[in-house]
This record gives structure tokens, C-alpha cells and sequence, in this order.
């Protein structure tokens, strides 16, 4: 078996920053255990499998197609930065002729639209509610210890746990704080939390443009002790800052050390648009 397959850094205009991602191209049915294993060799936080919908689809004319996400534990219902990984494939290196591409996914349809150098994904956009500290209390203070936390919030659609941590900090504390997700599945095992969202309030540019949050992800659970840039995190985000900052057009900072940012642009139809770059940076065949 031959499979054509990129590795695109996602969130970023520069190759070695953003997300990677490795995009596989599927021409024929895949065996299904055959797309764990391919993601557990590449080793990133997704692989992702673009799939023909029709056996008369083409990866140059079609509009619509399949996708799938995994990482090297297992597979996830959403994943940002592997959506924009493989709509920049499909349009930058196999030339696709549509200004807008149709994935069909485990989370709906999501749709990637050119836009100049950018790619402009149309996600969902996930409330997040609050949560009482003492029944989070554990997963909290294993991850970051006494750090001063101002508010918290659950995104029951996601699983994901939002952190704010104190407007006293700034944005070198987060980039620098240790978080320690070594034992965080042990101590919620319940299935409730599956990732982690530290965020912190924005602070003006100064001679640069500024950033109206930050962030860093944790998924230990989904085998990913810290992912880089992570557009499923900021459906969340999104949704809590915009009611925080009462904006609906952000910038924002995931501030790993790869980095990357993204332009943020809530919808009247409930939904958000993420705006980013891709260097694809690796291209060849997959044999196996």
C-alpha cells in the first residue's frame, strides 16, 4: 500500500512553527485499524485522512470530502489545525480548483475557504459554563499547582476544562509556567475532562498589534501532553472571551513553544471562523 503524505505546520506562515500535522490522501478504503497505526507512526498530535466520497471524486475538481482525525492514542471528534493542514494540502499542492472545500466530519460539515495566503475555517462554537472549583479542585492543582485562577469554565459539548488564570499574570508566566499533565488521566478518569485550556487575558502591543487572549492546551488523556496550537480549543474560546471582552473579531495567541496565532471572527449563524497560515514542509509516500 502506497499513500501520498504531508506534514503542513498549521496556525503559522513560518515552516518549525504552529501545529504540524500529517494529511494522508485515501484514493481507496482504508482498513480501519490501518488509520491508528499510520497516526502512531507519524507521531504528531493528528494525522489526518482526507477521503473521496465518490468513487468518481476527484482530489483536484471535488469540492467535498471526507475527514478523519486521529492522534496516536486514539481518534477525536474535532481538530482544528489538521482541518487547516489539509485544506492547505488539497489547495497549495494538489491544486485543488475550489475557493471553498466541504469536509464531512464527526463534528458536521466544516468548510475551509481561501483567503489570499490564509485559510478561513467555519467551525462550531461551543459554550462554556461555569464550573464549581472544588469538583475540579484535583485536576487544577495537580496541573498548575497554587497558581492564581480567576475563573472556570466547562464546555460539556467538548470535555474540555477552561482555566482562566489571574489578570495579575502576563504573558510571559503562562509561556513559562510548568504544567505537569504527567498524571492528570489518573486523577480524571471520570470522562468528564478530556483536555485542559489555560487562558489569560490579553495585554496591548504596544508598537505591535496586541492579542485579546492567550492560551495553552493540555490532552493527556488523548495521548498529547501539550498541542501546540489547537483550533478545537479556541471553538471554546472563542465563545467565552467574545462574552468576557464583548468583541466578536479577536486575535489570538496559543503561546507553546512553537507558537501561533489566529484570527477569530464570530458568525450571527452561532458559529466561528478561524483564520490562519500553513507551511507544508514534508511531502512522499507512505508504505506499508
Amino acid at each position: 500500500m502506497k499513500l501520498p503524505i504531508f506534514i503542513a505546520d498549521a496556525f503559522t506562515a513560518r515552516a518549525f512553527r504552529g501545529n504540524p500535522a500529517a494529511v494522508c490522501l485515501l484514493e481507496n478504503k482504508l482498513d480501519e485499524d490501518m488509520h491508528q497505526k499510520i497516526a502512531r507512526e507519524m507521531n504528531l498530535s493528528e494525522t489526518a485522512f482526507i477521503r473521496k466520497l465518490h468513487p468518481t471524486d476527484d482530489f483536484t475538481q471535488s469540492s467535498c470530502f471526507g475527514l478523519r482525525w486521529f492522534t496516536p492514542a486514539s481518534e477525536v471528534p474535532l481538530c482544528g489545525h489538521a482541518t487547516l493542514a489539509s485544506a492547505a494540502v488539497l489547495f497549495h499542492k494538489i491544486k485543488n480548483t475550489n475557493s471553498t472545500l466541504t469536509f464531512v466530519t464527526l463534528s458536521g460539515e466544516l468548510k475551509a475557504k481561501r483567503a489570499d495566503d490564509d485559510i478561513i475555517l467555519d467551525l462550531p462554537l461551543y459554550p462554556a459554563h461555569p464550573q464549581d472549583f472544588h469538583e475540579v479542585e484535583d485536576v487544577i492543582k495537580t496541573a498548575i499547582g497554587d497558581t492564581l485562577v480567576q475563573d472556570i469554565r466547562y464546555s460539556p459539548d467538548t470535555r474540555k476544562l477552561l482555566v482562566r488564570l489571574s489578570d495579575t499574570y502576563d504573558r510571559s508566566f503562562l509561556e513559562n509556567l510548568k504544567v505537569n499533565t504527567e498524571t492528570l488521566p489518573q486523577v480524571e478518569k471520570t470522562g468528564k475532562v478530556k483536555g485542559l485550556i489555560l487562558t489569560l487575558k490579553g495585554q496591548s502591543g504596544g508598537q505591535t498589534q496586541g492579542f485579546d487572549f492567550y492560551s495553552r492546551y493540555f490532552a493527556p488523556w488523548f495521548g498529547v501532553a501539550e498541542d501546540p496550537v489547537t483550533g478545537s480549543a479556541h471553538t471554546v474560546l472563542s465563545s467565552y472571551w467574545s462574552q468576557e471582552l464583548g468583541k466578536t473579531e479577536m486575535r489570538a495567541l496559543q503561546c507553546s513553544c512553537r507558537g501561533g496565532e489566529l484570527g477569530i471572527s464570530l458568525c450571527p449563524d452561532g458559529r466561528v471562523n478561524l483564520r490562519g497560515g500553513a507551511a507544508i514542509v514534508l511531502e512522499g509516500t507512505l508504505t506499508a
